[in-house]
């Protein structure tokens, strides 16, 4: 029998969690990352963005094949209310919906902490991506023509947006995950979704 799960991150993740990503740093532009990450640099990532957003992985029969995780857009207050994305998946385990899976369960995690707006940049060419992007509801907002350099060559990065919520004229603040994290509202979230998986 399979076992599905998606769940928070953990420290004892980030190493399968850098393995799933060295791929993606070695031998595509989809990510503009050059230099491989180290273990401790990865270790340090998990930390610094769980210490506000969610983090979330995808687990069968115990090992990671995705993950995705929410992340600052720009540092001026006012964009306190918007989050960017971010979402990787093994090689080898495309095609499955694990993509969908990890954004249903993200978005509704940054809805509860009280984040409005979410964007995600594609490199471009990556076709599966931008239908990804489309099929959990982004629209596209423009795009970035020839912005980086990776792999001798200039590529164009894809820009979507969508709205988590409605647009309040008083919004309070995102509260950060740890203080969310044990909650039942955030336990019915991903109790929901793993249902949806099975």
């Amino acid at each position: 029998m399979t076992n599905f799960t998606i769940r928070f991150i953990t420290l004892a993740d980030a190493e399968a969690v850098r393995l799933i990503y060295l791929p993606y740093v070695r031998n595509t532009s989809i990510t503009f990352e050059v230099a491989e990450p180290t273990p401790e640099e990865f270790v340090h990532r998990v930390e610094t963005i769980t210490a506000q957003y969610p983090w979330i992985v995808y687990e069968e029969n115990g090992e990671v094949l995705g993950y995705a995780y929410g992340c600052r857009h720009r540092a001026r207050e006012a964009y306190d209310w918007s989050a960017e994305s971010a979402i990787y998946v093994k090689e080898g385990a495309h095609g499955r919906g694990i993509g969908k899976k990890l954004y249903q369960a993200l978005f509704a995690l940054l809805k509860a902490q009280g984040y409005v707006n979410i964007y995600g940049g594609v490199t471009q060419p990556n076709e599966n991506s931008n239908k990804l992007h489309e099929a959990v509801g982004f629209t596209e907002l423009g795009r970035f023509k020839n912005i980086g350099y990776k792999h001798g060559k200039w590529h164009d990065t894809k820009w979507y947006e969508l709205a988590l919520q409605e647009h309040s004229a008083e919004p309070a603040a995102p509260k950060p995950m740890p203080e969310l994290i044990d909650s039942p509202a955030i336990a019915t979230i991903l109790d929901e979704v793993n249902r949806s998986i099975r």
